[in-house]
């Protein structure tokens, strides 16, 4: 089996539930473990939440007004990627994904900064890198387990 679908959104909040309900819905179809859609979909709204605060300015008719999500199921794993047109990460994150740093007091209770830390987390892999010219690139994925009796499930 082999599903993928690609959605170019508006940086606004909406669309960060429109895209965690489309991942859920396509790997529910599919038969795929509810605990490992979860994780994925956590994940997803974790990258999009980001891109829509941090994926630049949101003028009308701005290149950076959107970003983009696309989802793979093939075979026994996942992938997602999502993209945006911000100013992408810092030099240290753009080359190679690091470990969150340990969490202080402040850290714990902090309202931003835990989101990257909880896809490494969720996901088995996770890769973040600049896109060339300006832009961020966060890609996950995850080894899929399958409900017993799933319909699209890969013998």
């Amino acid at each position: 089996m082999s599903i993928w679908w690609s959605l170019h959104l508006r940086r606004e909040a909406a669309s960060v539930p429109l895209a965690r309900r489309l991942l859920l819905g396509t790997m529910e179809t599919a038969g795929v473990d509810p605990d490992i859609s979860y994780d994925l979909s956590v994940a997803l709204s974790e990258a999009c939440a980001n891109a829509v605060e941090h994926g630049g300015a949101a003028g009308p008719g701005s290149a950076s007004a959107d970003y983009r999500v696309t989802a793979y199921l093939d075979g026994e794993k996942c992938r997602i990627e999502v993209a945006d047109s911000g100013p992408g990460f810092p030099a240290r994150r753009g080359r190679r994904a690091t470990a969150p740093a340990a969490p202080t007091r402040t850290g714990v209770l902090a309202e931003h900064g835990r989101g990257l830390g909880l896809i490494e987390q969720l996901a088995d892999h996770v890769h973040f890198r600049n896109r060339p010219g300006h832009g961020a690139v966060v890609s996950f994925d995850k080894i899929l387990k399958w409900r017993e009796g799933a319909l699209l499930k890969v013998s």
